[in-house]
């Protein structure tokens, strides 16, 4: 037993002086690697490659409803539901899943004779592990002899702003009748990208129109007045032909290798523009009612109605108890609270009468009881009021102690309108004044304007009225004379509101620009009818109105500008109500046109700038400027290219093939 122990000692010994050189060996190659390739290796770059599948792309005579799709590498598919698009559209969802290597597409729906099929995945396919995006890819077979090959493409934009519609349903129909886009599904179908563009595919020869649908209930036609849609009665046939475009072969990130002319198929229509819009909601039912502040209760409908509300209190008197205030369209209702024993109440309840949509469509009379509550309980605005009052208190005594002046009674909180200036006044702009709750008296005589002439100071003619359609906001107006200034001064007690609250006095200088200081924008318009009203607006780097006239003999001239930077846009008033109206699809009515300058303006100081728009010169969906567009492209998913990158910084020469050593590496 000695000698074997002896033995094994030995031997675990002799074994134990070799790790050192096992590991020094080891680390040794792993320095030599290091060496020889930067950073551990070479990133996979290539995007994944279909290598088969079942059945074979660009199949006929198919029959099965599985479509197993094979690729190179394992593969992640994002955002299946939302941007894989199947056409003909498919009234059961199908099942797309990526398992490992392939892609499982299930269609529940049964399968149309002599019909093609495309399954566009758009950009949803990318490899697992480096996120490299394979690219708009969509697979096709057909249920009979042949394959369809046409393709048909274009735009959806909001009618209101020309904003792109992102993620909307395109469809096309070859039955011209009206009546098809409410009865029957859409026979192809794509959906818009982040730039409202989309591409529908597998189009058979034939004459067509195409609509676009936010469809709701994805029954793949116009079924709801809240579904955004667009229509168009313009017909097109698609068409092909051959064509070349400029590819840009990249030798890295930052440089260009070449630039390379690539034969393709041009398909046509390519610049089909679709303008959506929403139906007036003409349906009306009480959506909500609510008492966000002590004072007031607000009921907002889907729909207003010339008749208000009846209201019956319940646990109070109705009977001019409120204030109404509404809404230019009287969808939506406050109620100020005159009394304030009402107002501290925490719990109104009420019976309300109103007219509501039937199920028929039939507006009737409908009574609800409704219990309001106040957001905030009496309790707590107590107990807030309390804490105000006693900081108020410790302040007047820090006072006393100081010797300095202190009040020994509680202020009157007084009414606050909220005046508001601009901070660079020009000639024709207007004062607002807005007051937090309904007045029951106002003096104009306590409201006085003083313009400074040759360093004296007299009264200015300036008039003080309501904004219209509403009760709450004022708007002072003055001949304003450049390079002048001005004093708004406001006695106290100038405004009184119903809980008996008084403005405090005001005093504010006002100082105009003068014409040095400004410019003028004219514009002369062209490509559009001088019969029907065009309202052209300024808008500002933050595409806000800033300015609006009505155009005049095909001219729209725009003075006192601030030197700044802007945008121009305008629409056809046609029933000349002053303000943008959407269409109505079953009185075949479009949206009003709406039109953008394509291009940035800048204004400056004395300058009079004078601008020709073509209103229809440029492509709609060309028109509005990205800078003031929200939607803005989605980042497109690219190649990542970190080889070309890594390979830049440690001076290497790179290529997708091989990697080459420069000569100062040799």
């Amino acid at each position: 037993m000695k000698e074997r122990f002896s033995d094994i000692r030995l031997k675990a010994k002799g074994k134990s002086l070799f790790i050192p050189f096992y590991l020094f060996t080891f680390l040794f190659f792993i320095a030599c690697a290091k060496m020889g390739s930067p950073d551990g290796g070479w990133y996979d770059d290539d995007p994944p490659k279909v290598v088969g599948s079942t059945p074979d792309d660009q199949s006929v005579n198919v029959t099965s409803k599985k479509i197993t799709i094979y690729f190179d590498e394992f593969i992640k598919l994002d955002d299946a539901s939302s941007k894989v698009v199947i056409s003909p559209p498919q009234m059961e969802m199908a099942e797309i899943k990526a398992s490992g290597k392939k892609v499982v597409v299930e269609l529940q729906d049964s399968l149309k004779e002599n019909t093609t099929y495309s399954i566009d995945f758009s950009d949803a396919i990318s490899d697992n592990n480096e996120g490299n995006p394979m690219g708009s890819y969509a697979f096709t077979f057909s249920t009979g002899e042949h394959i369809d090959t046409f393709q048909v493409s274009g735009y959806v934009l909001d009618a209101s702003n020309l904003e792109p519609v992102k993620g909307i349903m395109v469809g096309l129909y070859d039955d011209h009748a009206d009546s098809a886009f409410k009865t029957k599904p859409m026979l192809r179908v794509s959906r818009t990208d982040s730039r409202g563009h989309f591409v529908v595919k597998g189009v058979a020869p034939g004459t067509y129109r195409a609509y676009a649908l936010q469809d709701m209930d994805n029954d793949f036609r116009f079924s709801q007045r809240s579904e955004m849609l667009a229509f168009d009665h313009a017909t097109f046939s698609p068409t092909s032909k051959p064509d070349t475009r400029i590819d840009t072969i990249w030798r890295d990130s930052l440089h260009i290798d070449a630039l390379r002319p690539v034969p393709y198929t041009h398909f046509l229509p390519d610049d089909i523009t679709l303008l959506a819009f929403t139906h007036v909601q003409t349906d009306r039912y009480l959506l909500k009612t609510e008492r966000k502040d002590a004072e007031r209760f607000s009921m907002y409908f889907t729909y207003g109605h010339q008749d208000l509300p009846v209201i019956r209190g319940l646990n109070f008197e109705a009977d001019s108890a409120f204030v109404i205030e509404t809404n230019e369209r009287q969808d939506t209702i406050h109620y100020w609270l005159r009394d304030t024993m009402l107002v501290n109440q925490d719990t109104l309840r009420m019976e309300v009468s109103y007219m509501m949509t039937d199920t028929l469509g039939n507006l009737v009379s409908q009574t609800d009881t409704l219990d309001v509550l106040a957001k905030t309980p009496y309790e707590k605005r107590m107990k807030d009021k309390a804490k105000e009052i006693e900081k108020w208190q410790k302040e007047q005594e820090k006072k006393k102690k100081r010797d300095q002046p202190y009040d020994s009674i509680y202020p009157v909180q007084p009414l606050k309108p909220d005046i508001r200036i601009p901070s660079a006044m020009v000639p024709d702009a207007k004062i607002i004044v807005e007051m937090p709750n309904p007045l029951v008296r106002h003096d104009t005589a306590a409201i006085h304007l003083y313009s400074q002439i040759d360093s004296l100071w007299y009264e200015a003619a300036y008039v003080f009225k309501p904004v219209p359609g509403t009760i709450r906001q004022f708007e002072i107006t003055a001949d304003w004379r450049p390079a002048t200034e001005y004093s708004l001064e406001i006695d106290s007690a100038a405004f009184e509101n119903i809980y008996g609250q008084v403005s405090d006095k005001y005093k504010q200088g006002i100082k105009v620009k003068s014409l040095d200081e400004l410019g003028t924008l004219t514009l002369n318009l062209s490509g559009v009818t001088d019969t029907v009203p065009l309202r052209v607006q300024l808008l500002n780097s933050s595409g806000a109105v800033t300015k609006e006239v009505v155009a005049a003999k095909n001219v729209a001239h725009f003075e006192h500008i601030l030197p700044n930077k802007y945008y121009v846009s305008a629409y056809l008033d046609v029933n000349n109500n002053g303000r943008w109206d959407t269409g109505n699809y079953d009185a075949d009515l479009q949206p009003e046109d709406v039109f953008f300058y394509n291009r940035e303006i800048e204004c400056k100081e004395k300058w009079d700038i004078k601008q020709a728009w073509n209103l229809t010169g440029t492509p709609r969906f060309k028109q509005k400027p990205l800078a003031i567009t929200k939607q803005k492209p989605d980042a497109e998913k690219k190649l990542k290219n970190r080889n070309a990158d890594r390979a830049k910084k440690l001076g290497i020469e790179y290529n997708s093939d091989k990697i080459v050593k420069v000569d100062k590496l040799k």
